[in-house]
C-alpha cells in the first residue's frame, strides 16, 4: 500500500501561530474568578471529576487513540512527597489535558491553561475540577492566580505548564519559548521536570502513537541572578526536549514556513 502524504500546514510565526481546531470565545478571567474553592461540596466534586472521571477517561482515550506509553517516569519517584513543576510540548488539544494526569499519578496535576479551557458551555465548568488554572486578565485575578499556584504547590501537587502556549497538532520538533514561565519554580526553588511527546510509527495504522519521555529534575544555579536562573532553567529544559524530540519517527502533519514576499 502506498504511504499517504502528510498534510501540510504553513506557518509564519513559531511563537504566536495557533492551529487548534477548537473555535472558542474566551471569557474574561476577572476579579471574581475563584481559583481555590474551600467548601466541602466543591472538594467532593473536584475529587469526583479528577479521580473518578478524568483518570479512567485519560487512560482509555490515550490508549485507544494514540497507543500512548510513558518512558522514564521513574525520575519522578523521589519527589512523591514534594511539589514540582512540569513542562511539556503542546501538540494535542484533548490529549495534552490528559497526559499530565497519567504522568504524575498518583500525584495530582494542576495545568496552567488559556481561558478557552474554562469557557466552553459545559466542559468549562468541569475543567477547573480537573485541575485547570486559567491565565488571569486583571490585577486582582493575577494575585489570586499566583496564590493558587503557591497553595497547590505547597500541597505537594504538580504544576503543569505548556511553555509553547499554542497548539501545533502532531508537531515533531520543539518550538522556541521564553523563560517567563520559569518564574514560578524559581520562586519556590522547586524541582523542574519536563516531558516530550514524540510521534512514532504504528504497525497497523497510519496514525502515529504517542510516546512520552519524562526527564529531570533541573535546578538553577544558586549563584545566578533571578533573570539568569530563569534562562538557565529554560535552556536546560529546551535542550532536553529538543534532544528527546528526535525520537519521533513519523510526520503525520508537516509544518512549513511561509515564504516572505
Amino acid at each position: 500500500m502506498k504511504n499517504k502524504e502528510p498534510k501540510i500546514i504553513y506557518y509564519s510565526d513559531e511563537l504566536n501561530d495557533e492551529f487548534s481546531s477548537a473555535k472558542i470565545t474566551a471569557k474574561e478571567i476577572g476579579d471574581d474568578y475563584v481559583y481555590v474553592h474551600t467548601s466541602f461540596f466543591k472538594k467532593i466534586t473536584h475529587f469526583f471529576w479528577y479521580r473518578i472521571i478524568a483518570l479512567p477517561i485519560a487512560t482509555v482515550y490515550l490508549k485507544l487513540s494514540f497507543h500512548h506509553t510513558i518512558k522514564n517516569r521513574s525520575v519522578l519517584k523521589p519527589y512523591k512527597k514534594t511539589g514540582y513543576f512540569l513542562f511539556g510540548n503542546h501538540t494535542q488539544d484533548i490529549a495534552d489535558a490528559l497526559i499530565p494526569t497519567l504522568t504524575v499519578f498518583p500525584k495530582r496535576a494542576y495545568v496552567i491553561v488559556h481561558p478557552n479551557n474554562v469557557s466552553m458551555p459545559f466542559l468549562g465548568r468541569v475543567t477547573p475540577s480537573m485541575g485547570a488554572l486559567p491565565l488571569p486578565d486583571t490585577k486582582k485575578a493575577s494575585r489570586n492566580f499566583l496564590h493558587a499556584i503557591d497553595q497547590r504547590y505547597s500541597e505537594n501537587n504538580c504544576i503543569m505548564i505548556y511553555p509553547e502556549a499554542h497548539i501545533w497538532p502532531y508537531y515533531t520538533k520543539i518550538r522556541p519559548f521564553s523563560e517567563d514561565s520559569f518564574y514560578y519554580p524559581l520562586k519556590h526553588n522547586a524541582p523542574v521536570f519536563c516531558f516530550t511527546n514524540t510521534y512514532q510509527k504504528r504497525r497497523f495504522s497510519k496514525k502515529p502513537k504517542i510516546v512520552t519521555y519524562v526527564d529531570g529534575p533541573f535546578f538553577p544555579s544558586s549563584d545566578a541572578s533571578a533573570r539568569a536562573a530563569r534562562k538557565q532553567l529554560r535552556d536546560a529544559v529546551y535542550s532536553c526536549m529538543t534532544e528527546r524530540a528526535k525520537n519521533s519517527s513519523v510526520e503525520y502533519i508537516q509544518y512549513k514556513k511561509k515564504d516572505k514576499t
